[in-house]
């Protein structure tokens, strides 16, 4: 039955899911886009009809060449439009720990990914953007704490 216009008049939000691996030692591991100069979390933009965790394993397969399974929600954070984008949404799922031997054995199939590596929180702060840092923050602490951080812009406020 048509709804006369009402669902072509709702808005719209992106949506992206990113998955937090984290070694030992607490490091996180970062991926390289050959697309942008800022390295990210591994993820991506979740596709038309696809659910959060679903894109977030889609990705890894993408990006990384892993078939690994996301574990449960860390984060949600809201992101207001910028550069002509609208506002989003972005999932953040628990990847678990890696060790060195694992993070040797992604493959970049496609160019998308020219390397990843395990950092620091400081030196995460160096090769994102600001707003990634503290999503990994809050992701973090969402592990220790057994919760879901709810985070505006990255800043957690909840």
């Amino acid at each position: 039955m048509p709804d006369g216009g009402y669902a072509a008049g709702l808005p719209r939000k992106r949506v992206a899911a990113g998955v937090l691996f984290r070694s030992a030692d607490g490091r996180v591991l970062l991926v390289e886009p050959s697309y942008k100069p800022n390295w990210e979390m591994p993820g991506g933009v979740v596709e038309a009809d696809e659910a959060p965790w679903d894109g977030a394993v889609r990705e890894l397969g993408e990006e990384l060449g892993t078939d690994r399974p996301v574990g449960r929600l860390l984060v949600v954070d809201h992101v207001r439009g910028y550069d002509g984008r609208p506002d989003g949404m972005i999932f953040v799922f628990d990847g678990g720990v890696l060790d060195d031997a694992d993070v040797a054995g992604f493959v970049f199939r496609d160019g998308e990914i020219l390397s990843a590596g395990m950092y620091t929180l400081e030196q995460a702060r160096g090769l994102g953007k600001p707003m990634l840092a503290e999503r990994l923050a809050a992701a973090l602490a969402a592990v220790r704490e057994g919760s879901v951080a709810l985070c505006r812009d990255g800043v957690r406020i909840s």
